[in-house]
């Protein structure tokens, strides 16, 4: 489990693997100057719940791994990600959807 954190105050442990999409997704909104919300949900060890958070620019972001390797990239959850970031709602964790590569490989047609 990596952990988000955010100016030195909210973090939240995510998978590094999650982790890691999104930070693409974060740091792409950033590199073009586009704020947004970024929301996650609680776990009950600290009262469940939901946090969201405005991210700018000038955030202080840290993006904290437990492995020292970094995963494969799924375009297509990176792409769903942005989706997400895009919205009204903001950016928040969606479900891993296949990749395109997985479905070439498994036999799957486009």
């Amino acid at each position: 489990m990596g952990t988000f954190i955010y100016e030195g105050g909210p973090k939240t442990e995510i998978e590094d693997r999650a982790l890691a999409h999104v930070q693409l997704v974060i740091s792409a909104k950033l590199r073009r100057g586009e704020p947004f919300a970024f929301t996650w949900a609680e776990d009950m060890s600290v009262g469940g719940g939901r946090t969201t958070m405005w991210v700018h620019p000038g955030s202080s972001l840290v993006f904290k791994f437990r492995s020292n390797r970094q995963p494969d990239i799924n375009r297509a959850w990176v792409d769903a990600l942005a989706f997400t970031a895009n919205a009204p709602s903001g950016l928040y964790l969606v479900p891993e959807p296949a990749s395109a590569a997985s479905e070439g490989a498994n036999g799957a047609t486009a």
